[in-house]
């Protein structure tokens, strides 16, 4: 009799390692049929490369302008001259269309100085998306009513020529339907010639 059970339960054993065993490889093969799919959901090595770039502004000239492309957007990256800085520092952010910073890099709300339009106090760098807030359009650099007068060039100041939105020297909305200022991208100094941005 006592045999009997023995062989029993151990039957009973062995089913139950049968059943845990096959329900574990099929777990296994089941996420190593689905992996696949749920990789190809990450982003590709290209869009990686774009979460972040770093330029270097030493040979950005004063008074010069480059546009680069990051997350398929422009940027837009001005070595501002003093009459550029004098002018924005000038406005009042409380006779602004918007009064908001709209720079990632200080806190949400922030008014919209100047200082509050740079990172770390470096006024000389403006760094801002070049995507109208109207309707997308890129704005043309050193143009709009907003520009200084140098000499006999414009300089500083964004206009968008397809629904007439003007920005000033510090990027802010000044006339036209654009509801916002360009907004700042997240970006910092690596050293005093050299930002990274994103």
């Amino acid at each position: 009799m006592a045999i009997a059970e023995h062989a029993e339960h151990a039957d009973v054993n062995r089913r139950d390692f049968l059943y845990i065993a096959t329900g574990a490889v099929a777990a296994v093969g089941g996420a190593l049929a689905i992996w696949p799919l749920i990789n190809q959901m990450n982003p590709d090595a290209s869009v990686l490369a774009l979460a972040t770039i770093e330029v270097d502004l030493a040979p950005i000239a004063v008074g010069q302008a480059i546009t680069l492309k990051w997350r398929g957007n422009p940027v837009f990256v001005r070595h501002r001259t003093q009459a550029e800085i004098e002018a924005a520092k000038a406005v009042n952010p409380q006779e602004l269309p918007d009064s908001d910073a709209r720079n990632a890099n200080v806190e949400e709300g922030a008014p919209a100085t100047d200082a509050n339009r740079v990172v770390g106090g470096k006024e000389l760098f403006l760094v801002m998306m070049g995507v109208c807030t109207h309707l997308g359009c890129v704005p043309i650099g050193n143009e709009g009513e907003y520009a200084v007068v140098e000499g006999s060039a414009k300089t500083g100041g964004w206009f968008c020529p397809c629904h007439g939105s003007h920005y000033d020297t510090a990027g802010r909305i000044r006339k036209g339907p654009a509801p916002e200022n360009l907004a700042v991208p997240k970006y910092e100094y690596l050293s005093d010639t050299k930002i990274r941005i994103g």
